[in-house]
């Protein structure tokens, strides 16, 4: 993960200088508020990338003299299926909803959120649903 912390990292920073001399030159707070969440965007990705590349070493995408051979095996543990990300995503519109249409809409909203999560962590804890 070198390569993509260190590609996000200069997105964010590139995105910090947009920022700032947006932000002297012009009079404009939003387009400024927007740059800077371009910068949060790419440096909170690159920094956790940064700091898994540390913590978990070299993979072989990395090494340039890794042969095709040293990314053989197991890739890695894919999710089964869930319904909890269509509840998030549902709560998550009605939250968004209640912008337009009134706060009784966030209520729902926020519980569909809220059951999402614990949800989602209580089905990785546990494991889903298994067929057989």
């Amino acid at each position: 993960m070198k390569f993509e912390a260190r590609f996000l990292i200069f997105l964010g920073l590139f995105g910090a200088v947009l920022a700032l001399v947006y932000g002297l030159w012009s009079d404009e707070l939003g387009g400024t508020v927007m740059l800077g969440g371009f910068a949060l965007l790419g440096l909170f990705p690159g920094c956790y990338y940064l700091w898994w590349h540390r913590r978990m070493g070299t993979r072989p995408e990395d090494d340039p003299n890794a042969e095709l051979t040293d990314g053989a095996g197991v890739v890695g543990v894919f999710p089964s299926s869930s319904i909890w990300p269509f509840v998030f995503g549902i709560g998550c519109a009605l939250v968004a909803i209640s912008l337009v249409f009134g706060f009784w809409t966030a209520l729902p909203g926020f519980f569909l959120v809220i059951s999402a999560v614990f949800g989602v962590i209580s089905e990785s804890r546990h494991g889903g649903l298994t067929r057989h």
